[in-house]
């Protein structure tokens, strides 16, 4: 099976060249040896839209050149792209651009149309551990609202972060998470890597704080053994992942995701400062996993 990268990078070239054509999903699930459900994930966690949506709005923004540049009728503009009839493709042209083909042929109007989406080298990160490549996304900034997580607290040093994060996410998904009864979004764990105090001599120490958890409900009721932390609403940088591996991070995935973070602290040109340092969170959905590829994404609050 391809790679994440390989396999959306795939998919976006062969939508650009069947514009004319029937393709879909399930030609295109045929042909990267994937299911369509799985397909539809992938691809909805990796640009927000989904696959069929997406191909819509790229058949409609081709249409325009036809329309634009040349004397076919309606219908015949229809039939070229893939609608079967002339009434289908004039509604999804309304309902994408609030104007019908006629009237656009007609006033010449300027509108915004949906472009390629596209994949950059950036996007790409290596496996040190395996000959493939992981596909990662964004940052986009978002606002976080607030939430309470219960969980295990563990103190973790610096030095053993990309090899003992992994561990103690695989045992709290293992033994502990059954344990949490007052859960909200049960599907999703949270893993924080929150900032420890100043040592007595006033130097940044030398470890962090690590907590793998679960969103729960209200702070009520919460066992004993176990840990929380409300989170408040903050604006947040959030990167999304997309790799082979198992469902908690591996040292690969857990070190190209700080690589690629540590290159948009060092960006010049964005406006926002992150505060990774004092407080950050993955975020993966259980049900996302397939047995081949992981699906999570990471947050810090950011400000400007």
């Amino acid at each position: 099976m391809l790679n994440p990268y390989d396999l959306l990078q795939g998919v976006l070239t062969e939508i650009e060249k069947g514009l004319k054509e029937n393709i879909n999903d399930n030609i295109l699930a045929e042909k990267y040896s994937v299911s369509q459900v799985h397909l539809g994930r992938l691809f909805k966690f990796s640009f927000g839209r989904t696959i069929g949506a997406y191909i819509r709005s790229r058949k409609l923004a081709a249409s325009i050149e036809d329309l634009l540049r040349s004397d076919l009728n309606v219908l015949d503009i229809a039939l070229e792209y893939g609608f079967e009839h002339e009434q289908s493709f004039i509604r999804a042209f309304k309902h994408e651009y609030q104007l019908t083909p006629g009237e656009l042929r007609k006033t010449r109007q300027i509108i915004k149309i949906t472009p390629p989406l596209q994949l950059f080298d950036s996007n790409k990160l290596e496996n040190d551990q395996r000959s493939d490549y992981f596909c990662v996304l964004g940052p986009d900034i978002v606002m976080v609202p607030q939430f309470h997580a219960a969980g295990k607290k563990y103190k973790v040093p610096f030095r053993d972060a990309l090899s003992l994060t992994p561990c103690l996410t695989k045992l709290f998904l293992n033994s502990e998470l059954m344990k949490i009864t007052n859960t909200q979004n049960s599907g999703v764990y949270i893993n924080f890597c929150m900032e420890a105090d100043v040592n007595k001599d006033g130097e940044d120490a030398d470890y962090f704080w690590y907590m793998p958890s679960v969103q729960v409900k209200t702070l009520d009721n919460i066992p004993d053994e176990f840990d929380s932390y409300t989170f408040p609403a903050s604006l947040c940088a959030k990167f999304s992942f997309l790799g082979p591996g198992d469902i908690a991070p591996n040292i690969a995935v857990v070190d190209g995701t700080f690589k690629a973070i540590d290159n948009f602290v060092e960006d010049e040109n964005q406006k926002y400062f992150l505060e990774r340092k004092r407080i950050n969170f993955g975020r993966c959905e259980l049900s996302a996993y397939d047995g081949v590829y992981s699906q999570w994404e990471w947050f810090a609050p950011v400000y400007n």
